[in-house]
């Protein structure tokens, strides 16, 4: 039995240590089409740090995309949250770790203090536990906050495994065709009430849905 275990253990470190490189493989074979490409390269060329928002079902690429800005990413503080942030490491990313139910008013406080220092900060809305597409206050509070523009990205693959998970995560099959689609850039006024603010929510999280739908039928 104990000879099972550490089997196991060994077997996990290796993933641990392969799956960045896998990863990092996998999506260079993709096959992408990039839709409205011109609204952050005029962010990055006018050197003004953002917020993307993504939903975690789809968020494989969206990660590998950003990894030549000077990025930061909200990870969770869960296990799955770990694996990701071995490989977002990988990519150069600085990693916050939290959550809207775990360390969730620090970890927004600190991607705060990182927007001064211009990082972009990317952000999966409805992670880490759910519920799938429905759009929580940390990306629309981080760019309030923060005075810097919000972009959402939706995201679709051609052919994928799609797992059992609560967010049906997507792995893309290697060579795939991949659509991702970025939205008009937009400030989120810091004057908002409560009230104001979950309106915009539920308003992102709505155009969201919208784009993940029109990159499912452009892929």
């Amino acid at each position: 039995m104990e000879n099972k275990k550490d089997k196991k253990k060994f077997l996990r470190k290796i993933g641990f240590v392969l799956l960045p490189f896998l990863i990092d493989i996998l999506c260079k074979t993709l096959r992408v089409n990039v839709v409205n490409k011109n609204y952050i390269d005029k962010l990055i060329e006018k050197k003004q740090n953002f917020v993307v928002a993504f939903w975690h079902g789809t968020m494989l690429y969206a990660w590998y995309y950003h990894r030549k800005n000077k990025m930061a990413a909200l990870v969770s503080q869960s296990k799955d949250g770990e694996l990701l942030t071995r490989v977002l490491k990988k990519w150069r990313y600085n990693i916050v770790r939290g959550s809207s139910s775990m360390g969730g008013k620090e970890a927004i406080n600190i991607m705060v203090d990182l927007v001064k220092e211009n990082y972009t900060i990317a952000i999966t809305p409805d992670g880490p536990r759910g519920p799938a597409v429905e759009m929580k206050a940390g990306a629309i509070v981080t760019a309030k906050k923060g005075s810097i523009p919000l972009v959402l990205i939706g995201i679709a693959y051609r052919k994928k495994k799609i797992l059992k998970s609560w967010d049906k995560f997507q792995i893309p099959f290697p060579f795939t065709r991949c659509a991702i689609l970025f939205s008009e850039p937009v400030m989120i006024e810091n004057h908002l009430t409560y009230e104001e603010t979950d309106k915009i929510i539920k308003k992102k999280e709505k155009e969201l849905n919208e784009l993940t739908d029109e990159a499912n039928r452009i892929v």
